[in-house]
């Protein structure tokens, strides 16, 4: 028995830095969807990196987030989800802001969340190799090709943006976002597309 102790609280640590979910199984209805207001003041386009600060709810995934002109806002919260699995972008934006709330109270370090647009493809790629930048680098190696836009790392009550030119995709690419926090891409991810 005396064996088993140091493994259970083991666990017990890593259950409670993960906000005691392994993986949600259905996300909680949403009283509305993730609608998206420009933010206080536009975020200057880094090409991969734009950052400011607040809150959001954890709401369930709407089939797309919704795009208000040019510009959608994502939730998150201390569960691993995203309130979305699809983000959808009108072709006619020159360039499109994605703004991530964190509703939640755990900071980055223990449950930190982000955006990472890359094509499909080079998603697992990006994630493996990001998780010895550490988290405030946010989980991304250092001027990643591969990536087409990020967002900084975020804690609870926090928030931030990124803007970037749709000129970055292509209407018949595959696109994924996701959150290089360790072990949230299985979860937290969705697809980004492209619509008229």
């Amino acid at each position: 028995m005396k064996t088993y102790l140091p493994a259970l609280l083991a666990s017990a640590l890593i259950l409670a830095a993960c906000g005691g979910e392994s993986a949600p199984s259905a996300p909680p209805a949403a009283s509305a969807p993730a609608a998206a207001s420009a933010p206080a003041s536009a975020p200057a386009d880094h090409s991969h990196h734009a950052a400011s600060e607040a809150p959001a709810s954890e709401a369930s995934a709407p089939a797309a987030a919704a795009a208000t002109g040019c510009t959608v806002a994502v939730e998150t919260g201390d569960a691993m989800q995203y309130n979305t699995k699809e983000i959808n972008i009108p072709k006619s934006c020159a360039d499109f802001t994605i703004t991530l709330k964190h509703t939640g109270t755990m900071p980055k370090a223990a449950m930190g969340h982000n955006i990472v647009i890359t094509k499909a493809g080079d998603m697992n790629g990006v994630n493996s190799d990001g998780i010895s930048a550490g988290v405030d680098k946010g989980y991304l190696k250092p001027d990643d090709e591969r990536v087409i836009a990020a967002t900084n790392m975020i804690g609870g009550g926090e928030e931030t943006s990124v803007t970037f030119p749709i000129s970055k995709l292509s209407a018949d690419g595959e696109y994924k976002f996701f959150c290089t926090f360790p072990g949230h891409a299985g979860v937290m991810n969705g697809q980004i597309k492209l619509v008229d």
